[in-house]
């Protein structure tokens, strides 16, 4: 079960930097990104990147290519080093070094996956088509939501909302194929056309594992009914941002009263959890409908969707032609990419994904040291600073909140770089020519790591991503922002910027992260990351007043052709963007204080913080890839991050000299924070 974390980009990442102010003619803003035919109070995004985005259009493997994707790229080749270095054999590789080295050569050995076909899978599918009765499908799901297959819904260790200290067992709507539930319920032709392609995905990947076209157009069919109906219960996206809506202590019993159709306290004994009295159950109407879909549907149709969830959660790990038509449909057809990444790309994300510990420890060996950390929790020091003093001046909140609010500030813990202790692999076997079998075995690791947290204190420690991971999060359960090393790194970590231009990129970083615990969302957490309403309902009442208007304005935004952005579902991101380009620029302006501060390359430091700032979100989308994101992504597009922050924003005006009924200037501007 996931953490409740807000993260700064969905996939991808920008800067994080601490430096000194530089004296030389060079402030780090590329120049030659900037396309000067444009007023910067016109469209302030096209005149920091329209020049960029011309000349690095999406290269054929990905489906988005932006500033971000450049670190990601850095970092994926420290990574190949690393794991190239590693994986052939030598008595002399640490134990750390032999996992990941022998896990990555597993990967990589294409010829031994290829031999072996669809044979991997065949015990399991066996095992599934000879379940007896409806009654046996209790003790597969325990099979396979150890292997991490979350086949109907999701099960697993989460944090008490209501009370933070400790962790309890959780259960969550699941089981779809498909990025969102809206793909399976919209009536609109292109919807149609997906679902259209994605039956006939299911029913190309039956055919590989031996079915006749007939039989797999049949269970195609199949899955897609099923999914369909565990669809209609699960609660949308934007539902599912209050966290009220999340949270229902449950004993087993009343579980069993929704779903009786599983035999709960055996699944529940099955994933080591015997006598198990409660439980968060997520979304209860959920639970309802998947029992709608047990007594509907034979057994024999929930064999098929059983056994289409294990062959498509390993096709990654199969031969070609399962992990070619799976690229084919959720990196082509849903995203927009044209032809399939390098095999050693593939495989070094999914070194990070399984043994992210172990491969981080190398990384951060190679990468990151003592004094970066340092300078990053400075910087983190001063936005506080910044935030502070923004609570205390704001005119629409009451003393008796910004005393609560101030609680909660003070109370946030910052983590940097990689966690103090490492999480250790050494249980788990892999094996040089068992690609398939090294990820089942550490899914199950995984998942029984996550299981042994249940009844336990929460561990503060804990960390959300791995070291080389780039992006950062907020997690408003542990109130604490987190800073993996791999955000840390060159190009946009450098000590030879400019501070204006560091200020607009980690600053708007911190600051982005440090509002989250103030937007819509984290807000109803306190101090101690408990579900409790700490604010006076006048407070409240005007906080969803200035809520409200940056949801309806980002709704007017164009995500793609006619897909309109959702307001609601980006109001956080779209709160922690506002709230965080202004506390970067408040900590600037208090870091900088009493400086002589020349125009350097022409621009003002004001310029070229918020230049810092726009040259991050420089990136080209393809139309599938954002027509999705429009869907299923928290975050705006880039344009919309800056250009709809900027008009917000009084001091950008000034420090560009933008006048009023200009683009860039919002008639109506929009601040919560």
């Amino acid at each position: 079960m996931g953490r409740l974390i807000s993260t700064f980009v969905l996939a991808g990442a920008l800067c994080l930097a601490q430096t000194q102010h530089k004296t030389a003619e060079s402030s780090g803003i590329d120049l030659n990104a900037i396309d000067r035919g444009v007023s910067p109070c016109d469209d302030f995004y096209q005149f920091a990147c329209g020049t960029w985005k011309k000349n690095n259009p999406v290269p054929p493997d990905q489906s988005r290519w932006g500033r971000f994707n450049e670190l990601q790229e850095r970092n994926r080749e420290i990574l190949h080093q690393i794991l190239e270095a590693n994986q052939a054999p030598n008595p002399k590789r640490s134990p750390v070094e032999q996992e990941i080295g022998d896990f990555y050569a597993a990967c990589m050995d294409e010829k031994t996956i290829d031999s072996k076909g669809v044979k991997p899978l065949e015990p399991l599918l066996a095992e599934i088509a000879a379940l007896p009765s409806k009654q046996a499908i209790t003790a597969e799901l325990v099979q396979l939501q150890k292997r991490n297959v979350n086949a109907f819904f999701r099960f697993g260790a989460e944090q008490d909302a209501r009370d933070a200290t400790q962790m309890i067992a959780g259960i969550d709507q699941g089981g779809l194929s498909l990025p969102d539930r809206d793909y399976y319920l919209k009536t609109d032709p292109k919807s149609v056309e997906i679902r259209n392609k994605y039956e006939t995905f299911v029913q190309h990947m039956f055919e590989l594992t031996g079915d006749t076209s007939e039989v797999a157009k049949k269970k195609a069919a199949t899955v897609l009914a099923i999914e369909t109906e565990l669809a209609k219960g699960s609660l949308d996206r934007v539902s599912r941002r209050d966290p009220e809506k999340l949270y229902h202590k449950y004993t087993v019993a009343e579980l069993v009263s929704l779903s009786p159709g599983i035999d709960w306290a055996k699944f529940f004994d099955g994933m080591g959890l015997p006598g198990l009295k409660t439980l968060n159950v997520a979304v209860p109407p959920f639970d309802r409908q998947l029992e709608s879909a047990l007594v509907q549907h034979s057994l024999a149709d929930l064999k098929i969707y059983l056994a289409w969830h294990v062959i498509n959660d390993a096709a990654p790990m199969l031969s070609q032609p399962f992990e070619t038509a799976a690229w084919d449909f959720y990196s082509k057809t849903l995203a927009g990419a044209e032809q399939q990444r390098p095999r050693w790309k593939r495989c070094a994300d999914r070194t990070d994904a399984l043994l992210g510990d172990a491969l981080g420890q190398k990384y951060v060996d190679q990468t990151f040291g003592v004094e970066g950390k340092q300078r990053t929790l400075d910087m983190v020091k001063g936005i506080e600073k910044a935030m502070a003093q923004d609570i205390e001046k704001l005119p629409w909140m009451s003393e008796t909140t910004k005393k609560q609010a101030l609680v909660k500030l003070h109370g946030v813990t910052n983590k940097i770089g990689y966690p103090d202790k490492w999480k250790d692999y050494s249980s788990v076997t892999i094996n040089r020519d068992d690609a398939l079998g090294n990820s089942e075995r550490l899914s199950e690791w995984a998942v029984n790591y996550d299981l042994n947290k249940i009844g336990k204190p929460v561990d503060k420690n804990e960390w959300g991503m791995s070291p080389p991971t780039v992006n950062a999060y907020y997690d408003p359960q542990m109130n604490d922002i987190n800073f993996p090393a791999g955000i840390l790194q060159p190009p946009f970590y450098s000590n030879n910027l400019d501070a204006p231009v560091n200020y607009g990129a980690i600053g708007a970083v911190i600051g982005h992260e440090l509002t989250h615990g103030f937007d819509d969302e984290g807000r109803q957490f306190d101090a101690s990351g408990n579900l409790r309403d700490w604010w006076t309902a006048q407070d409240a009442e005007a906080f969803e007043k200035r809520a409200e208007c940056l949801a309806n304005e980002y709704s007017g935004f164009t995500a793609v052709g006619n897909t309109k952005l959702n307001g609601k579902l980006t109001l956080g991101e779209n709160t922690a963007d506002n709230g965080g380009v202004r506390l970067a620029l408040m900590a600037l302006l208090d870091h900088t204080a009493g400086q002589k501060q020349p125009k350097i390359e022409g621009f003002t430091p004001e310029q070229r913080f918020y230049l810092g700032y726009a040259q991050i979100w420089c990136q080209n989308v393809r139309p599938q890839f954002a027509e999705m994101l429009a869907t299923v992504d928290p975050h705006s597009p880039g344009r919309h991050r800056v250009n709809g922050v900027l008009s917000n924003n009084s001091d950008f005006a000034k420090a560009f000299s933008c006048k009023a009924k200009q683009p860039m200037v919002r008639e109506q501007a929009c601040r919560v924070w």
